[in-house]
């Protein structure tokens, strides 16, 4: 097991494992399994604890709960790494299992990233569990379906951690900053819209929010004995760094936005005068046909879908046979994205996307939509209820693939420019449809 020596410090531990919950109470999220009266929690107070596997996304307890039945319970406890023990490990720990066993004392094996061990090293646990020398409980990010023997399997009880959700890790924040063990004997100033920054570049690690919070403070402006952290030290620490190709500098990038902005406004003799300019400069061809084909998408779409071809077309033509030559390429492509006409629908329906996946964390996958290729999966709820839109008479059904915080959300608004307009009234179509039918099924109930 993990000791601290005499040389080292708790507060020169990260905050992450200053702060690891004691008891059940000090413990943040999982409600499905550690509520008052939820099935986790009757198991460990009541020291009734049988093998188990725990799987969840990194961060969220895991660990954590692992070393809470530690000192909770009345067994021998054993920390087990699946990174840095073999076989041989393996069985010496079995061993001292064993005789444990003899002498009327149960052994906890706690195996960290279980799905680590190959099948050898995972049939040697086998017998041990089967004879009751040990209670394993193993951890794993990885579908414990695909990567745990199903002998070993049949004889733990899965239990799924779920990622913490935005008002937990603001919680846990909280906590950190009342907390002697983290920052409760320091003067810092926060205020709650830092904090909301936090959970949701955490999404859902409380490690990650325990970190960055860490980060903060420590990089937050002293004014006395207070420590301030302010947005913009929230956003540097927060931020990811970006690799930009600069040839010629600023002008560089402002003749890039002037071709852009001049195919944008349909000024077709601006574009093809910024696109000479990038060129007899020597300029990649190959960077601006890339920046013509992200035009395609996000200033055309579906308003001509054939856009995207022809920028396509365009970047494999300066591919094949360079400049001078290609210039020719360029210069039809760049025409094209100028006269045809223009919708922003599928730049804007992704931002809106990316803005829910960034601030409101990985929402889960709804059980129907899932696939369940296993016996595990399926006894979870996968794919449950799920409607093949091919056996349908429309080819449409009314099942939900959002998840339930966004059920209705609307990302995609398609407008009446050029072809787009056939889109939007193929989407109204099924809308319609959906509506009407989800009517009449709720009155058939």
């Amino acid at each position: 097991m993990e000791q601290i020596n005499m040389f080292e410090k708790e507060s020169d531990q990260p905050l992450a494992a200053r702060l690891r919950p004691r008891d059940l109470n000090e413990f943040v999220g999982q409600k499905h399994l550690l509520g008052e009266g939820k099935v986790l929690r009757r198991l460990i107070e009541n020291d009734n604890i049988g093998s188990m596997i725990f799987w969840g996304p990194p961060g969220v307890g895991k660990t954590t709960l692992a070393r809470i039945i530690a000192n909770m319970t009345k067994s021998q406890f054993i920390d087990f790494s699946a990174v840095t023990s073999g076989i041989k490990e393996i069985k010496q720990v079995m061993e001292q299992a064993e005789r444990n066993r003899r002498f009327g004392d149960r052994t906890i094996l706690f195996v960290d990233e279980i799905h680590r061990f190959n099948k050898a090293q995972q049939d040697a646990f086998l017998p041990y569990v089967e004879k009751g020398s040990i209670i394993l409980i193993g951890a794993t990010t990885e579908n414990p379906s695909f990567e745990v023997n199903g002998a070993l399997l049949s004889r733990c009880k899965v239990f799924v951690l779920q990622a913490l959700s935005a008002d937990e890790l603001v919680e846990l924040l909280k906590n950190a900053l009342k907390d002697k063990r983290g920052f409760g004997d320091q003067k810092v100033e926060i205020d709650d819209e830092c904090l909301a920054v936090i959970a949701g570049f955490a999404n859902g690690d409380a490690r990650s929010a325990l970190s960055t919070l860490e980060m903060a403070v420590l990089n937050g402006e002293l004014d006395g004995e207070t420590t301030r952290v302010t947005k913009e030290t929230v956003e540097q620490c927060t931020s990811k760094k970006s690799l930009l190709y600069d040839k010629n500098g600023e002008e560089h990038y402002n003749i890039i936005s002037a071709l852009h902005k001049s195919m944008r406004n349909s000024d077709p003799d601006a574009a093809v005068y910024w696109l000479a300019r990038m060129l007899e400069a020597g300029e990649d061809p190959l960077y601006v046909a890339r920046r013509v084909t992200r035009f395609a998408s996000e200033d055309i779409g579906l308003a001509d879908p054939r856009a995207l071809e022809i920028a396509v077309a365009a970047y494999q033509a300066c591919h094949l046979i360079g400049m001078p030559e290609c210039s020719v390429h360029l210069t039809q492509a760049v025409v094209y994205m100028s006269l045809a006409p223009k919708s922003n629908a599928l730049y804007t329906a992704y931002e809106s996307a990316k803005k829910d996946a960034l601030t409101m964390l990985a929402e889960p996958v709804p059980l129907v939509i899932r696939n369940a290729p296993t016996k595990l999966m399926k006894e979870l709820g996968y794919g449950e209820g799920y409607q093949y839109a091919h056996n349908a008479e429309d080819k449409l059904t009314y099942m939900q693939c959002l998840p339930d915080r966004l059920r209705g959300k609307r990302y995609y608004r398609p407008t009446e420019e050029g072809i787009e307009g056939r889109f939007k009234t193929r989407l109204e179509e099924i809308e319609a449809w959906r509506k009407a039918h989800t009517k009449t099924d709720k009155k058939s109930k």
